[in-house]
């Protein structure tokens, strides 16, 4: 499928998710109009989409919508609304928001999701910004995700999960630099496998 036929499926996914929470006339309309066509592949789509943003009271849903579609066609406007959808409690707004921000090619994508993969107050929702950090494959992804290994490396820590997330994306990336944290994840119960293949992906006898 070409990138334009995916952007449309996960569009249109998400506009379904998103609209048991359009309630009113005016959301109704609003929705109806950001998803009738393309609206992000023209110039006046992408100022429908945009103004969503801006306007007062409007649901999440819809915004989450308007900064997808946005997102997908490289406009800068929606990242700061994506980089909040990135950090949410519900996992699919996070995994939506980490989509369009692989897609949105803003030099800022970088550091914000490394600021939330490395938040230790916000463990819990890192798994998308820790897999948007291998999905960029930038030299400062490699960093980031070691510093949050590194603290999740405890038996008993609840977060193996975000854990595993790190130990994949560092033997994907293929850095010399995460071979000591993924040598020490192999005495992990629940992370010994995974790292173990990353460091064979290193080159790093096992």
């Amino acid at each position: 499928m070409s990138e334009s036929g995916t952007v449309q499926q996960e569009f249109d996914a998400l506009a379904e998710r998103v609209r048991p929470e359009i309630v009113g006339p005016e959301a109704a309309v609003a929705h109806a109009g950001v998803t009738t066509g393309r609206p992000w592949t023209t110039a006046e789509g992408r100022e429908r989409l945009a103004r969503i943003l801006t306007e007062p009271a409007q649901p999440l849903g819809l915004r989450e919508l308007a900064a997808f579609g946005l997102g997908c066609a490289g406009d800068r406007r929606a990242f700061e609304t994506l980089v909040l959808l990135l950090n949410h409690r519900d996992p699919a707004r996070c995994a939506s928001a980490a989509s369009a921000l692989a897609r949105l090619g803003d030099p800022r994508t970088m550091r914000a999701a490394a600021a939330l993969a490395t938040n230790p107050l916000r463990t819990a929702y890192a798994l998308h910004p820790v897999r948007l950090l291998t999905g960029l494959r930038e030299p400062e992804s490699v960093p980031a995700l070691i510093a949050t290994l590194e603290r999740l490396l405890a038996p008993t820590d609840p977060h193996w999960r975000i854990a595993l997330a790190c130990v994949e994306g560092l033997g994907e990336l293929g850095d010399d630099r995460a071979v000591p944290v993924l040598t020490a994840a192999r005495d992990h119960p629940r992370l010994s496998e995974a790292a173990g293949s990353a460091l064979a992906q290193l080159g790093v006898p096992v």
